[in-house]
């Protein structure tokens, strides 16, 4: 990758039926400070625009020289016939180019399509453009085969179009100098491509401050919660085993009294000597005097 991204705009350049508004919008939300300008210009043109530096990319058709060209693929658009409303045609859902045998198709200069041989006859004079073209259908001079996305772009009341099933396709492609492959080239590559806000592709790295990594000071409070949290358990398994043996240690003092009083209270009942026992005993006969 060459360049630098202090290009202070981007110029974009679009041939007719590519509609560039979501990427240009998503370039206005990830890069506000850089306006973006776009240029519409023919498929002829366009390769031109580019390698004389008059666009830094654009939205092409194939096909594309790539001698000093890059380009990314993007879509292939569904190739239609406009016809009038009122033609047999518009009453079917989709013809082939046999279909189309009897009729005058119109071959404008500015034709994207590239026809191995035409459809239908040959008209005397060949239109100028695509727009030209759209109006002689009108007329009713002939019909016209067109990429989908031209034929809704001329879109006209009285006309409809059908898919040609076998006809040529075009296909649309970003495209940009080789030799100028910028920073700014790069995001609109990413965009393109639907690259996230975060990929880096295409500016430089952020550095990290030195002497820190991502993350280490939620690790260090992590660890220190942990710690503290351990120490408030431990305290209070200690002091429930203090609880505990202080309970043990007054079931020891109560147990002693409690035998002590037993004890005292036998001996109190124990009889005197030379007193009635209990059951019947007697103590020593007195002397008869």
């Amino acid at each position: 990758m060459t360049g630098s991204d202090a290009s202070p705009s981007f110029r974009l350049a679009y041939v007719p039926g590519v509609t560039p508004t979501k990427w240009v919008r998503i370039w206005h939300e990830r890069l506000p400070d850089v306006p973006l300008t776009l240029v519409a210009v023919s498929a002829d043109e366009a390769p031109g625009m580019l390698r004389s530096g008059d666009a830094d990319a654009g939205f092409v058709r194939s096909p594309i020289d790539r001698t000093d060209l890059s380009a990314i693929p993007l879509y292939t658009e569904t190739t239609v016939v406009v016809v009038p409303k009122d033609h047999a045609v518009a009453a079917v859902d989709e013809v082939t180019a046999q279909d189309l045998a009897d009729d005058i198709v119109l071959h404008p200069l500015d034709d994207t399509l590239e026809w191995e041989q035409l459809p239908g006859l040959p008209a005397i004079e060949r239109p100028a453009s695509t727009a030209d073209a759209v109006e002689l259908v009108a007329a009713g001079v002939g019909v016209l085969v067109v990429p989908q996305s031209l034929a809704r772009l001329h879109h006209r009341k009285d006309l409809t179009y059908r898919p040609v099933s076998d006809a040529p396709v075009s296909r649309v492609a970003l495209s940009w100098p080789e030799d100028a492959t910028t920073d700014l080239v790069e995001q609109f590559i990413g965009i393109v491509r639907g690259r996230t806000v975060n990929s880096t592709r295409g500016r430089p790295a952020q550095e990290q401050p030195k002497g820190k990594r991502p993350g280490a000071d939620e690790a260090r409070r992590k660890t220190s919660g942990k710690k503290t949290s351990g120490g408030k358990t431990s305290g209070g398994k200690t002091a429930a085993g203090k609880s505990s043996a202080g309970k043990s240690s007054a079931g020891k003092s109560s147990g002693g009294r409690t035998a002590g009083k037993a004890a005292g209270n036998a001996a109190g009942k124990r009889p005197r000597s030379g007193s009635a026992g209990p059951k019947g005993r007697q103590g020593k006969p007195r002397r008869s005097s």
